[in-house]
């Protein structure tokens, strides 16, 4: 199937609770005019950031008929769903779905628990998942430090050949020479998703043109000043701005890890409750450290505004 490459910040959003920790859906309109008004291109919904392997099958449905009816009147932007990993009936039941209600893309990663063995095996699960949407694009998720599927992409790619609908992969490591492999695999055939945000300025040397990131949800104008700076050859600027990044996302690992981004979230008067189990939330002094630490950085001046 012909496919448009996507272009730009695609954020990873948050899925917002309420204090009872069940889903609090009517957040999710704002939450869009949140990105849009930030220049964010699109949403990377019930990935890692997102919880998905947290929520039950009928939440990620939920989620994404929230998303999908919150962007319905914006073909610009493109909502692009996690399917999941582990049990390939309920991805198939996710695509269908995610097709039936009009999101842009869906997307599966490998399996945490039997994992596969090789590409090969890989691609088997990624052909019979996209068979089921012929008509959307279909990516495949590498997020080896979670699910460890150790496995080269570039492997991955040469066994995909035969899946039409198969755009390309949102890269979530470091392998920077697989990375490029893949980018120039079959002239470029592939659209690769930058993912890790801490190193976004590396990627874009490479000839990166969109990156999908969980700090593009509340620090998207940092990133819009780095791609300006980089477009204009302004790499000392660039690269200052990509070091303001690691320092935001530095805080991630002092204070607990994943669930900080919602902290942050908090910052711009975004409240998207807790993370679920078995993530450890801050204490409320944990989170009064947090925001003074937050305030040093300067965060209003790269902040995402509503």
């Amino acid at each position: 199937m012909n496919f448009t490459p996507l272009k730009g910040l695609i954020a990873a959003p948050f899925t917002p609770f309420d204090a009872e920790g069940k889903l609090n859906l009517g957040l999710i309109p704002s939450y869009y005019h949140l990105l849009k008004t930030n220049n964010v291109a699109g949403a990377f919904i019930c990935g890692s950031t997102g919880e998905g392997v947290s929520l039950t099958l009928e939440e990620k449905m939920q989620v994404a008929e929230a998303w999908a009816a919150a962007t319905k009147n914006d073909a610009e932007f493109k909502v692009m769903a996690l399917l999941g990993g582990t049990c390939i009936a309920d991805c198939k039941v996710l695509a269908r779905h995610a097709y039936s209600i009009g999101l842009y893309a869906v997307s599966f990663t490998a399996p945490s628990y039997f994992k596969p063995a090789n590409a090969g095996v890989l691609a088997e699960m990624c052909a019979e998942i996209a068979a089921e949407v012929p008509q959307m694009p279909f990516y495949y998720y590498h997020i080896p430090v979670l699910t460890g599927a150790n496995i080269a992409m570039i492997d991955l790619l040469a066994a995909v050949s035969k899946i039409e609908n198969f755009a390309g992969i949102k890269y979530t490591h470091e392998d920077f020479m697989d990375f490029l492999s893949c980018m120039n695999f079959d002239n470029g055939k592939y659209d690769m998703l930058w993912g890790r945000d801490e190193n976004m300025l590396s990627a874009l040397v490479l000839g990166v043109k969109a990156a999908v990131g969980s700090t593009f949800n509340y620090i998207a104008p940092l990133y819009h000043h780095l791609l300006k700076a980089f477009e204009k050859n302004d790499f000392e600027t660039a690269a200052l701005l990509q070091q303001k990044s690691i320092d935001f996302i530095r805080l991630l690992g002092k204070y607990g890890g994943i669930a900080t981004g919602k902290a942050y979230m908090k910052q711009i008067n975004i409240d998207c409750g807790n993370f679920r189990l078995p993530v450890r939330n801050m204490s409320p002094e944990q989170f009064s450290a947090f925001s003074a630490d937050v305030a040093a950085l300067g965060f209003d001046q790269f902040c995402s505004k509503s």
